[in-house]
């Protein structure tokens, strides 16, 4: 078996001239049934390629099948540049990982899954609402979805910090083992604001951020959802001029006084980097932040804590980022592409690849929110145990600019319309002026 390599950029855009170039690793056997090409995203944890290569190997020596395999960086969007570098040619891989909007933006050239859905979800349970806003479409699933590379973005925080400044005991209100709801009842949006104002004081202020990029997006995102205001509703109609705006809008008034002093410039590592410093008592994120702050800052990783998005008028949201496998209608294996991805998608290979990640992948169906991983990983020890939405959360999954109009929410998520909204209140804007410009911004999306 040869060595998997990277993809880099380069050879990204040149997959779109000639995708035998791409540099591969063949599993040979006997008397094979065909070769398949899959392109997936190269996981920053150690040795959860190796699990994910591992399992490719067994189902393709089982089905004796040629299979190659590309794990694609997502550093610079390398994989989302050689998807449509591939949906631009017409010639690629058999199957590719998408995220978010690609499965939209690329359906024209999808193969329909229709029934590797089916097949899976009558196994799990059904898909949630926003798995199928983002893949289903002309009543036809695109790309079926994955646990690898799908996250939620909860929030982690300090224990010690929101406890002593505080005064919220997050270790109680969400404890490592199935709990009374009751016990996070007083985990709104007043009592964050109230939170976030005692940590700025204290110089460790929330870093959450109201830059261009995807976390901010999604920090801001939840809020508007828990207050149940929409920038275009689900009709495409512009909804600024409604009581839940109003509502969120003066919320936030009061929210971006006690935001870092740079949070309108925040990147994706922004926060990150405020956590793993000391600087910042709380971030809405996955994971891998308090996964570095293991390796540099072992003091910080053992004080922290993942727990969900506090509860708003309209409920409580958790952002989350969904990964998918697309078909493409040009591969030259379709059916043994569809086959695979039914295989890595069963509850069996699911868990162990989640194992690998240390829990950093979601699965797709609630009904697999129940593995041993969460509860094992340290320090501390159930530290994740709150990362996946469990039923006494009485949360959902979100994704910002849902429900409007595919078309039109992917322009309001690639623009960042939902932060630089709050950012204007906080550059000293008054509402009227903010919601004026967001008027201005959406109309144009909507013509």
């Amino acid at each position: 078996m040869g060595k998997t390599r990277a993809v880099t950029r380069r050879g990204a855009l040149k997959l779109a001239a000639a995708s035998t170039a791409l540099p591969l690793v063949h599993i040979r056997t006997a008397g094979a049934a065909g070769k398949l090409s899959i392109g997936l995203w190269d996981h920053w944890v150690p040795g959860a390629n190796d699990v994910m290569q591992k399992q490719v190997d067994a189902w393709a020596a089982k089905e004796k099948v040629d299979v190659a395999v590309d794990f694609i960086t997502s550093s610079g969007k390398k994989i989302l540049i050689t998807a449509a570098a591939e949906h631009q040619a017409g010639s690629g891989h058999d199957f590719i990982q998408m995220y978010n909007w690609d499965v939209g933006n690329f359906a024209n050239r999808l193969e329909p899954v229709d029934d590797v859905v089916k097949d899976l979800s009558d196994k799990y349970g059904s898909y949630g609402p926003i798995s199928e806003y983002l893949a289903k479409s002309q009543g036809h699933w695109w790309a079926v979805p994955s646990s690898t590379g799908t996250l939620t973005l909860p929030c982690a925080g300090r224990i010690s910090m929101l406890k002593d400044i505080a005064g919220i005991d997050i270790k109680a209100m969400f404890p490592a083992s199935p709990s009374d709801p009751k016990a996070s009842e007083n985990w709104t949006y007043d009592t964050f604001l109230k939170a976030a104002e005692a940590c700025a004081k204290a110089g460790v202020p929330f870093g959450l951020g109201l830059g261009s990029t995807d976390d901010s997006v999604n920090n801001t995102g939840i809020i508007y959802s828990a207050f149940g205001a929409q920038l275009v509703n689900a009709k495409g109609e512009i909804t600024l001029d409604t009581p839940e705006m109003m509502a969120m809008m003066e919320y936030c008034q009061k929210l971006v006084k006690f935001l870092p002093s740079d949070t309108v410039s925040y990147d994706d590592a922004s926060n990150n980097r405020a956590l793993i410093s000391g600087k910042s008592a709380l971030i809405l994120n996955p994971p891998s932040a308090w996964a570095v702050a293991k390796r540099d800052a072992p003091k910080v990783a053992e004080d922290t804590w993942h727990f969900p998005s506090p509860t708003g008028p309209k409920g409580r949201y958790n952002p989350y980022n969904y990964s998918y496998y697309g078909t493409w209608s040009f591969g030259k294996n379709k059916s043994a592409a569809k086959e695979l991805i039914r295989y890595l998608q069963q509850r069996e290979q699911v868990e162990g690849r989640c194992n690998a990640s240390s829990g950093y992948d979601i699965p797709p169906f609630t009904s697999m929110a129940d593995f041993k991983i969460w509860e094992e990983v340290e320090p501390p020890k159930g530290t994740v145990y709150n990362y996946p939405i469990r039923p006494w959360h009485n949360a959902k999954q979100n994704i910002t600019a849902y429900p409007a109009p595919r078309d039109v929410a992917v322009q309001m998520y690639s623009r960042a319309i939902h932060p630089t909204l709050i950012a204007k209140l906080h550059s000293g804007q008054s509402i009227k002026q903010a919601l004026a410009w967001a008027k201005d911004e959406l109309e144009g999306f909507i013509r």
